[in-house]
């Protein structure tokens, strides 16, 4: 325990450890938050939450979960493979393969869980079957900056995976490629694609710390050259945000699932309801229900308990009132265009395109330093990121949002900025 006491010391010392902070109220975008280190309370408004739709304050979804808890009780007690599902859990699923345009989703509690129960099945086939050998290998291209649940994933089913661990199972080579760029990525491919593997490639379809979006139809163009690739592209900050109606990145960009796998790529999306979906959890959606099959018994599925009735009919809410109110994702991206612009007006170094807003500040200005500015002296709590992305400051704004709040961050940041730029 020494060298752990030593280390976080060390952290603190640094300024690199993060604020924590206690909610203990929200309205709105106005939220009433407690330092956890000092206790020190205030109101602040909000540049931070992922609640981008605003859903988490919606009656009708907070109505719906309080009802699944009368219905079925606050939990299901054990895994779907023990104790069988709710009706709920299959009405979720069948919402989300309409939303995406893959008839067949399986759920988890998180995307974690999820993309380690899809890497794990998918190269190695969940457990071993006496006279069953698995002995194709499989090449897995990431994008440098996908989300660390990819990341961690990848790095399990290459090292450590069930099938590896229960049984003799086939190579899993793993090979980057450079952010958003498709020619490293066909490269990558040429490189070390052989015709006995099977291909997958990942990536975030929205980039949680830069705000941009995967090159979608060039990706395409270039996995069609290997018949039979997988494309999975993780959702989790593109439901909800991108898109004409919020469905993702398919829709952004005008092409539908069906149409990669008439190139001859099969596609799969994971999706999380922590964002838009005002929940907790995730799914993998797909065409193929042999997958779905498979990924039903793997070990983060069948070993853990199945997503609560409260997450999940307020996840089955929120997509149906997506689905419904078709203005509430256009006011997000309304929002998005118009905090993106007044930023760039006053010379901010902005990244991106979508709700998702990272602010890079001249080299000479902390981030942290200045999200304290804005939190202690104009009430405005932005994220600062220093210890898992390049230095920025990461805004993210909401459907929620008023044209008045958005101004008074735009003043308080070119305020802040002038005050550190003349220390």
């Amino acid at each position: 325990m020494e060298i752990i006491q030593n280390y976080l010391k060390s952290l603190r010392d640094s300024g690199f450890y993060p604020e924590k902070y206690t909610v203990n109220y929200k309205n709105g975008n106005l939220v009433e938050i407690e330092n956890q280190f000092n206790q020190e309370q205030r109101k602040v408004l909000t540049f931070c939450t992922n609640d981008i739709l605003g859903l988490t304050q919606s009656e009708l979804v907070r109505r719906t979960a309080i009802e699944a808890i009368v219905e079925y009780g606050t939990s299901n007690s054990s895994c779907s493979v023990l104790s069988g599902r709710i009706h709920l859990h299959t009405l979720l699923e069948q919402e989300i393969s309409s939303f995406k345009g893959l008839p067949h989703t399986q759920l988890f509690l998180n995307a974690w869980m999820a993309m380690q129960a899809l890497m794990d099945s998918f190269c190695h086939l969940s457990m071993p079957i006496p006279g069953f050998e698995h002995t194709q290998e499989t090449l897995i291209l990431t994008d440098v900056l996908n989300h660390d649940c990819i990341t961690a994933a990848i790095v399990n089913a290459s090292h450590s995976s069930s099938g590896q661990f229960f049984s003799r199972s086939p190579k899993v080579k793993v090979k980057p490629y450079r952010h958003c760029n498709v020619d490293d990525l066909a490269s990558k491919l040429h490189r070390y694609a052989h015709s006995h593997e099977r291909i997958m490639v990942v990536s975030d379809a929205v980039f949680s710390m830069d705000g941009d979006i995967a090159p979608l139809p060039d990706m395409l163009a270039v996995l069609q050259n290997y018949e039979g690739s997988v494309l999975v592209l993780d959702e989790a900050h593109a439901s909800g945000a991108i898109g004409a109606t919020g469905r993702g990145i398919y829709e952004h960009f005008n092409i539908e699932p069906h149409q990669a796998v008439t190139l001859g790529i099969e596609p799969i999306i994971m999706t999380t309801f922590s964002k838009f979906a005002a929940s907790a959890g995730a799914a993998i959606s797909t065409r193929f229900p042999e997958l779905i099959e498979l990924l039903d018994i793997s070990r983060p599925c069948a070993g853990t308990i199945s997503l609560a009735p409260s997450l999940t009919a307020a996840a089955l809410e929120s997509f149906r009132q997506v689905r419904q109110n078709p203005q509430l994702v256009k006011t997000l991206q309304a929002n998005t265009d118009y905090l993106r612009s007044r930023l760039l007006e006053f010379e901010f170094n902005v990244l991106g395109q979508t709700n998702i807003i990272p602010v890079v500040l001249p080299n000479n200005i902390n981030p942290k330093i200045f999200a304290q500015h804005l939190m202690e002296d104009y009430g405005i709590w932005v994220s600062p990121i220093w210890f898992i992305a390049k230095p920025r400051l990461r805004i993210v704004v909401n459907a929620l949002h008023t044209l008045e709040e958005m101004d008074t961050l735009v003043a308080a940041m070119i305020a802040v900025r002038d005050v550190l730029l003349q220390k």
